[in-house]
């Protein structure tokens, strides 16, 4: 098991597994704690049956570069990466994060309106993000103009930049959500309560994908073992505290158990229609804007 932020195990020849019978599936997700909770049994091989993984912690912006580059066996990517990486991988429907009261936030050192940012520089952290994609959507609704120049930091920095005035304003992610007031900002706006008003949808954020090379067969193994270790994490929580707190060292407990109360739902163990439906609103909407390319009509369609 890997804990690396940055490259991962994959290389740069991104050699399918199939070049590499029995070894493990090499896995990327987040140190974040609705990662590590759903996929604490599967990391631990607690999931009777599951392909073994050989675990890479990446930042959301990392492991979007891995899929785009075809590094790695499975990846948490963010849904807006989608339209560049199914060619070659497939989405898995389950394991990912969608949910509604859960959408990034745009915050300010002082509290303004959302016209307020005309021509305004905001931070974000990755623009092949989903927060990117719902910030655009929301800007060409309620900022006149639009804002003005985009500079993309890691979103750990981003609070900070808005405090101390290096930005206008930030567009905030995971557990900024529970914290932005502890750095004296102000919420402008929810980018998710906007989506959910719009659309009636829930927000998706982030994603399972797997490489369509490795077959149907394996990747229906990967679905029944992301839902058992969902399931076992509900049943057991407890049994994933160390491994959350592990690779959450610098969050509070009480923040780590609101991330997974958040993020961790019904839609991790199952799209369903509506998550599917909420999937190809994003996409199409964002497509529409000239944000992504457009998608195939089946291309989210599982093996």
């Amino acid at each position: 098991m890997t804990n690396d932020g940055t490259d991962g195990t994959g290389g740069a020849d991104g050699a399918d597994r199939t070049d590499r019978p029995g070894s493990p599936l090499r896995f990327a997700y987040s140190p974040c704690p609705n990662d590590t909770f759903v996929f604490d049994a599967w990391a631990h091989g607690r999931v009777p049956q599951a392909p073994p993984i050989d675990v890479t912690f990446a930042d959301i912006d990392v492991t979007n570069g891995m899929a785009e580059r075809a590094e790695l066996d499975v990846l948490k990517v963010s849904y807006a990466v989608l339209p560049w990486v199914l060619e070659d991988y497939a989405l898995l429907p389950c394991g990912g994060a969608l949910g509604r009261g859960c959408g990034p936030l745009v915050l300010t050192r002082e509290p303004v309106s959302g016209a307020a940012l005309g021509g305004r520089t905001v931070a974000v952290p990755s623009e092949r993000s989903t927060a990117y994609l719902l910030f655009r959507l929301w800007a060409a609704d309620e900022v006149p103009g639009g804002v003005g120049e985009v500079v993309v930091l890691p979103f750990h920095e981003i609070m900070p930049a808005v405090r101390d005035g290096r930005v206008d304003a930030g567009l905030v992610i995971h557990e900024a959500r529970f914290t932005y007031q502890e750095y004296g900002l102000h919420r402008v706006a929810d980018m998710g309560e906007h989506w959910e008003i719009t659309t009636g949808l829930p927000i998706p954020l982030g994603a399972i994908i797997a490489r369509r090379t490795l077959g149907a067969q394996t990747l229906h193994e990967l679905a029944a073992a992301t839902r058992a270790s969902v399931r076992m994490a509900w049943e057991d929580p407890e049994a994933s505290r160390p491994y959350v707190r592990e690779h959450a060292q610098e969050m509070d407990p009480a923040v780590a158990d609101q991330h997974i109360g958040l993020y961790v739902n019904e839609f991790t163990a199952d799209l369903g229609a509506d998550g599917y439906a909420a999937v190809r609103g994003l996409l199409t909407r964002a497509a529409a804007e000239g944000l992504v390319p457009p998608l195939a009509g089946d291309a989210l369609a599982f093996p």
